[in-house]
């Protein structure tokens, strides 16, 4: 029952979600049209606002779009002629969602072991080394770490392609790029999470009862201690899936990221509502998601 009105629940929320973008995003000053090569005479932007309803009240045009959303149509784009939001999405969103899960198992594969080796050796000279490279990667964003990789692996050492996105090797910059600031981040909730679960009198007794120390650490205090990892993973998940505009930039991505900032410059409404519900969408499946690892991980979490 918990699980069916967190579904039903999301309905009305995701009509709220909608409501504010697209009011929001028309209440910014200037117009779809403002930016043309040549500025379109007053009779044939009244044309074009025509064709696209715009001339209508804005609850007119909310309950136009709404009825389209309900049968899968998010639009046309008003900058990319020719195009709808729909064909947008699927020439871009198999791209992001790739880069994005990508980038996801890099930063849970080396955070979740780094923050658990730290935690397991805490003052030791793994430690301080290893907090010391967690702390490195999660105060250096991806806007500097890919230029960098860029210089070292692309251009001075070529191993890798500069940009662009044609084949597997065309990922490897673009995932360590996105992914290395997660890690440290994940590194350091796992460090603190094991700390603490490493100090709980269920773990003293089960050393008492004659249990191995891997058995200790992997059976006993890895469940609890990265649920605070699984609780971070759902948001993160939907950010990286929905693309980071700057790491697509820098590469030559052509993933959904770029055209959400370009539609948000270019007043592109029905793109930029559009997008905000996919990632709404992602956002709250994905959290749906984590709350019921969080039943199967952790026994003392019941949900009625």
């Amino acid at each position: 029952m918990y699980f069916l009105r967190r579904l039903l629940f999301m309905i009305p929320l995701l009509v709220v979600i909608t409501f504010l973008a697209f009011i929001l995003v028309r209440l910014a000053p200037g117009s779809p049209f403002d930016k043309e090569r040549k500025p379109a005479s007053p009779e044939i932007e009244r044309a074009l606002k025509a064709k696209y309803h715009l001339d209508e009240t804005l609850w007119k045009q909310y309950l136009r779009y709404i009825g389209g959303l309900a049968q899968g149509d998010f639009g046309p784009s008003l900058k990319y002629r020719n195009h709808t939001v729909n064909d947008i999405i699927f020439q871009g969103l198999p791209v992001s969602l790739t880069l994005g899960l990508l980038a996801f198992l890099f930063a849970q594969g080396v955070g979740i072991p780094l923050g658990f080796y730290t935690a397991v050796h805490r003052g030791e000279w793994g430690d301080y080394i290893g907090s010391f490279f967690a702390l490195l990667a999660f105060c250096i964003p991806g806007f500097v770490v890919g230029p960098l990789l860029v210089m070292a692996f692309a251009i001075h050492w070529s191993l890798f392609p500069v940009g662009m996105w044609e084949s597997p090797w065309h990922m490897v910059l673009p995932t360590i790029a996105l992914g290395l600031y997660f890690s440290g981040r994940i590194s350091r909730l796992m460090r603190e999470g094991m700390s603490n679960v490493l100090h709980e009198g269920f773990i003293t007794t089960a050393r008492a009862k004659g249990l191995s120390e891997t058995g200790v650490l992997l059976k006993q205090a890895f469940r609890l201690s990265v649920l605070p990892v699984i609780s971070y993973s759902g948001p993160l998940l939907a950010d990286l899936l929905t693309g980071s505009f700057v790491v697509e930039n820098i590469f030559q991505i052509p993933g959904i990221g770029i055209f959400l900032v370009n539609s948000s410059l270019n007043r592109d409404y029905p793109m930029v509502v559009g997008l905000v519900v996919l990632y709404a969408v992602l956002l709250l499946a994905l959290n749906l998601i984590v709350d019921l690892s969080y039943s199967l991980l952790d026994p003392r979490v019941k949900h009625e």
